[in-house]
């Protein structure tokens, strides 16, 4: 009897478009040759706003890493693909989850590796920096916009 197969996390999503793609470049480069955690935690910092901020309707700003996680290291000439989902919402916080993929192009195709994780929280603000409220919006619509 054919058992299920279970969904990997570190398969490169297909039926999601990431929020933000780059290749990471030798100037990124830490002394042993992988690309700098900051770098990286830049990257997801970008992609997460995005999402936050379409949500919001305004500017927002990062409060919080609620958690980080890197699994693998990502080289020069990987393609960073940066999937960004919202996970709550509160009267004026979005919590954001983005995961990274790497793409080796030089590798076979299904050289593609989940490379790190994280949760970030980031708060709606208004044009003198404040605090602002979020639109009411259904989470499960907008959540399907990045599923």
């Amino acid at each position: 009897m054919n058992e299920p197969i279970a969904p990997r996390s570190d398969v490169f999503p297909s039926n999601r478009q990431p929020t933000a793609r780059v290749v990471a470049m030798p100037a990124d480069t830490n002394p042993s040759g992988h690309i700098f955690g900051g770098w990286i935690m830049a990257q997801m910092d970008v992609a997460g706003s995005i999402v936050a901020a379409e949500y919001a309707g305004r500017r927002v700003v990062t409060v919080a890493v609620n958690s980080m996680e890197f699994h693998k290291p990502v080289f020069v000439g990987d393609l960073v693909s940066s999937f960004a989902r919202i996970e709550r919402v509160g009267r004026t916080s979005i919590t954001v989850l983005v995961e990274v993929f790497a793409q080796r192009p030089r590798e076979s195709p299904a050289g593609c590796i989940k490379v790190t994780e994280a949760v970030i929280v980031y708060v709606a603000v208004d044009a003198e920096g404040r605090r602002a409220p979020l639109p009411e919006r259904d989470l499960a619509v907008w959540r399907s916009v990045y599923d």
